[in-house]
């Protein structure tokens, strides 16, 4: 029996410290325990992975949360279950397409129309290296999807989270976006050969570029705005890429993505300790890496490509003025 014992300690030693190496590349959970009763929490693309398991983590901390997604019928399923899990009856679904000006403007319309407030709102929903399809207006799907819808609807909703103040806003953004680069004469792809993958890291540079300039015009507004990389988590997101379903990434790569890939839960993490932790109530325009404050790229924290990309943007979605948004010089 004494001559197992070595290779059992041994395989218990490799067997635990891959688990918490694990846990380490995971980022581990939210370490704040802040609840949030009366406040009322949006989450875009929340019927399903991350979106989902965070609107279930604001749910279970008392928010009023709202799950805004394309498909009513999974939204409404989404919505149940977190109404069952958590015993908090106050979520609900409510249509929302990224992908279609028309439909942001009708669902910001509503909201501002029918809630007194909303403390919350999750930048969440994305596309990931789809081919090369357009949104309903016309533009590139992950640069529409990705950062112009959420930049409209976000802009459409100020004036709310102005009145609601404190409150937050949290962009989900990606580590892709440190290839990523802004490419002014040509946003949409319809001149260069179309590559997903580049597409997918500008839509993500995009967000980071977004979340700055927005918070250098909310100075002193009571209105914070973070963005942040969730990690990488085994959810809908990577149909298109083909990595996980393929026998090769199943096999031969699988010791790999078990250590670096998160589950949903996980992943859902950051989002939510960005969403109430009291220690971050007066950080605004930063990039958290999982749970951790970093810097992003070099290009995510160029200025005047944000005062452009934003100038942009406005025009490209038709928005002429926000009041709850006041210009703020460049500092010299």
């Amino acid at each position: 029996m004494n001559r197992y014992l070595l290779p059992l300690s041994a395989l218990g030693t490799v067997v635990g410290g891959a688990v918490l190496l694990k846990d380490s590349v995971a980022g581990g959970v939210c370490p704040s325990k802040a609840t949030i009763p009366g406040k009322t929490v949006i989450v875009t693309g929340a019927n399903t992975g991350i979106g989902k398991q965070t609107a279930f983590e604001l749910a279970k901390r008392g928010g009023n949360v709202i799950l805004a997604c394309r498909d009513m019928e999974k939204c409404e399923a989404a919505a149940r279950a977190i109404r069952r899990e958590t015993l908090n009856h106050h979520v609900n679904a409510r249509h929302l397409d990224l992908a279609s000006l028309k439909s942001i403007r009708e669902f910001a319309a509503k909201i501002n129309e029918e809630e007194e407030r909303v403390d919350i709102l999750v930048n969440n929903a994305a596309v990931m290296r789809c081919p090369h399809w357009t949104t309903e207006d016309g533009f590139e799907m992950q640069f529409g999807v990705n950062h112009l819808g959420h930049f409209l609807l976000t802009n459409l909703l100020l004036d709310k989270l102005k009145a609601s103040a404190p409150s937050r806003i949290i962009n989900l953004s990606s580590l892709a976006h440190i290839a990523g680069h802004i490419d002014f004469d040509d946003l949409n792809w319809q001149t260069r050969k179309y590559d997903p993958k580049a597409a997918y890291s500008q839509s993500k540079l995009a967000i980071v570029l977004f979340t700055k300039e927005l918070s250098r015009r909310l100075q002193g507004s009571g209105v914070t705005v973070n963005a942040l990389h969730p990690g990488v988590a085994r959810t809908e997101l990577g149909r298109h890429t083909g990595i996980h379903g393929s026998t090769f990434s199943s096999t031969t790569l699988g010791p790999i993505f078990w250590l670096l890939v998160k589950s949903p839960e996980l992943a859902a993490q950051p989002s939510t300790y960005l969403a109430v932790a009291e220690e971050l109530a007066d950080v605004s325009g930063k990039y958290f890496d999982g749970l951790k404050q970093k810097a992003p790229a070099p290009e995510a924290e160029d200025e005047e490509v944000a005062r452009r990309l934003w100038a942009e943007s406005a025009r490209l979605v038709g928005l002429s003025h926000v009041s709850s948004v006041r210009e703020q010089p460049l500092p010299r």
